[in-house]
């Protein structure tokens, strides 16, 4: 489909997962990465935290990007109400995905629009993912690829995490990095994007 828009869209995200999943809007947009803190924020519960990590990206490149239209997001992995981070050593990118083993957790992912006047708009999306029982070995093999390290909670399912997972409850695109669905409703419903 051809959509249209006469907003200069800034894509506040070094993922490149959320530029290839954005990129099939068809619209022009640019990518400017923020330099903030994420660990910064403070929040009464996890989805609190997950737009908050978000708007301080957004709020970091719309400083910088006046005039036009910003996306930022954020995306956490939430097991039994913790946070798992993304893995800063094998023995944790292990860890974390010995606990997601035979189990479900939710993926948590919060994108937040700014529009050239300063209006915000925030939503997040929650998947619960269900893991297969993951033998320690077959873990041990996927954390040697390096592929944990980037990625919240130590898997993509985009890569060869899905082989991991038993089901999903809920936007595919949400455990990826960008509800891309629910972004388009709320860029539609403020006339940032026409069809």
């Amino acid at each position: 489909m051809n959509f249209k828009t006469d907003h200069q869209i800034v894509l506040a995200s070094a993922s490149p997962r959320r530029k290839e999943l954005f990129s099939t809007l068809g619209i022009p947009f640019d990518v400017v990465t923020s330099n903030v803190e994420e660990t910064t924020v403070q929040a009464d519960n996890l989805k609190d935290y997950v737009r908050e990590v978000a708007l301080l990206k957004a709020r970091d490149v719309a400083k910088r990007e006046v005039g036009k239209t910003i996306i930022g997001a954020d995306t956490i992995v939430v097991f039994e109400d913790t946070l798992l981070h993304k893995p800063k050593t094998e023995e944790e990118a292990i860890s974390h995905l010995t606990k997601l083993s035979n189990n479900h957790h939710q993926v948590m992912t919060a994108v937040v629009i700014i529009c050239p006047d300063g209006n915000e708009e925030t939503l997040v999306e929650v998947t619960n993912v269900h893991f297969k029982n993951v033998p320690l070995e077959l873990i041990k093999a996927y954390v040697q690829t390096g592929d944990p390290f980037d990625k919240a909670g130590g898997y993509g399912i985009q890569t060869d995490g899905v082989l991991f997972v038993d089901r999903i409850e809920g936007d595919y695109n949400t455990v990826v990095g960008l509800p891309l669905a629910s972004l388009f409703e709320k860029l539609v419903a403020l006339n940032i994007i026409k069809f």
